[in-house]
């Protein structure tokens, strides 16, 4: 298990835990009057409030500052596997993620289905372990903090399979093109990074 500890101090994983607890944390604080939040005065059964991309994008983003060691030359000399080690990562980057939105939903107001939860998480973090292949570890934030910027700040796609898919974000639990979409930039962002690793 030694390696495990080495593996997490070098990818800053305390860091980035704190990082996602810090914004869990914060927006429980901001929204811990139950009834007072905009999504409480709707049916949250279909209803996502735009807090639940933000949280969900800033989770990722704190956690991909680990995507990549301090010497990207040693992760790819070092005598061991790497490819199962960054997958487990991204997933587990996208599970902290999801996990530390419903946490908040369990104690207080509901943002989004839990549905939209696993399939934003999932596309996000996608998004994110194909930034550090990309960009570096070091940037590999970038990604999902502009397909959320892009996605919530420009004006709204024809609900057409196309719009679906690149808006796939914000459209309703059980919308097929959105979860496919989310689905694909996970496999390919992840099994990028997991074959490749992050550009150096």
């Amino acid at each position: 298990m030694r390696w495990l500890t080495l593996y997490a101090r070098s990818r800053q994983v305390a860091s980035s835990a704190a990082a996602v607890a810090l914004i869990a944390l914060v927006v429980w604080a901001f929204n811990r009057g139950g009834g007072t939040g905009a999504a409480d005065a709707r049916d949250v059964a279909d209803s996502i409030n735009p807090v639940a991309y933000f949280v969900l994008a800033a989770s990722v983003a704190a956690g991909s500052v680990g995507l990549g060691g301090q010497d990207p030359s040693l992760d790819r000399t070092a005598a061991i596997r790497w490819a199962p080690r960054r997958a487990a990562h991204a997933l587990l980057i996208g599970a902290v993620a999801g996990a530390a939105l419903l946490a908040i939903q369990a104690v207080g107001p509901k943002f989004a289905p839990t549905e939209v939860v696993v399939r934003d998480s999932a596309g996000l973090v996608g998004l994110a372990a194909l930034g550090a292949v990309l960009c570096g570890a070091h940037l590999a934030w970038t990604l999902p903090t502009g397909w959320l910027a892009i996605t919530v700040l420009t004006p709204p796609m024809p609900p057409n399979v196309v719009g679906k898919s690149v808006g796939w974000m914000v459209y309703p639990a059980g919308t097929e093109a959105s979860t496919w979409a989310a689905v694909a930039l996970l496999v390919t962002g992840a099994g990028a990074y997991a074959l490749a690793g992050p550009r150096r």
